[in-house]
This record gives structure tokens, C-alpha cells and sequence, in this order.
């Protein structure tokens, strides 16, 4: 048996000719009009207020932590540093890398014979970031990576490579995170 029923009283919603409606309108073109003027006045002394970027003709400056497209670090004697441990693909979690190792003449050192990354299915998580040891992939800030057809949304090693050079900004970032954690338990481990 259902308990009592209680009825809420709620007051009617306001329309847009009430006194509410009205005021509301007044204060977005209050605030329209403020920003107007401000950048009219901004304009006619020559130094105006632009916020826009103007996308083909200017880029755009990303955060070193941004997460663009994945790509392999190049080392300056043209090798990649990647080792084919296959870390980053066994933590991709759409399975969008395939790694195919192997090894230098003189067996010692391994290599990735094939290097994939299926751009149509990366989420740029950065999980192939953090798991690699070596560093050897990271997160650029590429994002500009449209094509026309699917298989052009596969990457191979060849277009994946970026030197070294221009990913320092990222690597920077990547190395601070791994200072502040790791240098803690060092300073207490030399007191100790």
C-alpha cells in the first residue's frame, strides 16, 4: 500500500516578457556592448584585442603537456630509439599500434622491422606515452592528420619518425614529471 501522497507547490516559471525575462536580456547586451566598445577603442589607437587565430597562416601554441598524434623519436644518426619491446602496443586500449620486431646484425639490439599506428583508431590517450621505457614515443602536437580515404589514416615507421629536435618541448615536460616523482624518495634515501 502506497504511503500519502504530498503535492509540491512550485512556483510558475518565468516568461520571457516578465520583469525577469527583460532584465536578462538588458545584462547580454550590456555585456555585448561592453566588449564592443572595449575593442573599438582597441582598434582605433592601434593596438586592438584579438583573440583569434588565424588557422593555415598562423600556428597555434600548445601547452608542452598537450596530447596530439603519437609519434617515434628519431635519434641524429637517423635510428629510431625505439627497441620493439611492444610495451606500447600490449597498453594501447584500442589496439591501434602493431609492432613487428627485429634484430641488428649483430643480434644484440632489436628493432621494429614494422611500426603502425592506425590513426583512425587512436584516441591520443598518451597510454603508449607512459608505458615505453625508452621514450621513444610521444605524444606530439600534431593534429592536423585528416586524409581521404582509410587506408591513409595508417601511419608506417618512415612517416612516424621526428627528430629528436623538434620534440624537446615535450620531452622536457615528460622528464619534470618524472623528476618530481622521482626525486623525493632520493633526498630521503641521502639523509637516511
Amino acid at each position: 500500500m502506497p504511503g500519502r501522497v504530498v503535492t509540491v507547490e512550485r512556483r510558475p516559471r518565468p516568461r520571457a516578457m516578465d520583469s525577469l525575462g527583460a532584465l536578462a536580456i538588458l545584462r547580454g547586451l550590456a555585456v555585448t556592448s561592453r566588449h564592443f566598445f572595449r575593442n573599438l577603442w582597441g582598434f582605433l589607437r592601434g593596438r586592438p584585442t584579438i583573440f583569434t587565430i588565424n588557422y593555415p597562416e598562423e600556428a597555434q601554441q600548445f601547452a608542452p603537456a598537450f596530447r596530439g598524434m603519437p609519434v617515434l623519436v628519431e635519434m641524429p644518426d637517423g635510428k629510431e630509439r625505439c627497441v620493439a619491446c611492444g610495451l606500447c602496443e600490449w597498453a594501447c586500449p584500442v589496439d591501434c599500434i602493431t609492432i613487428y620486431p627485429a634484430e641488428t646484425h649483430d643480434e644484440v639490439e632489436r628493432y621494429p622491422r614494422v611500426f603502425d599506428i592506425d590513426m583512425s583508431r587512436c584516441m591520443f590517450c598518451g597510454l603508449c606515452e607512459e608505458s615505453c621505457p625508452e621514450e621513444a614515443i610521444v605524444m606530439s602536437d600534431r593534429v592536423a592528420i585528416a586524409s581521404t580515404h582509410w587506408r591513409g589514416n595508417v601511419w608506417h615507421k618512415q612517416d612516424l619518425l621526428v627528430p629528436v629536435g623538434d620534440l624537446e618541448k615535450r620531452l622536457g615536460s615528460i622528464r619534470r614529471g618524472y623528476d618530481t616523482r622521482a626525486s623525493e624518495p632520493a633526498v630521503e634515501r641521502e639523509s637516511a
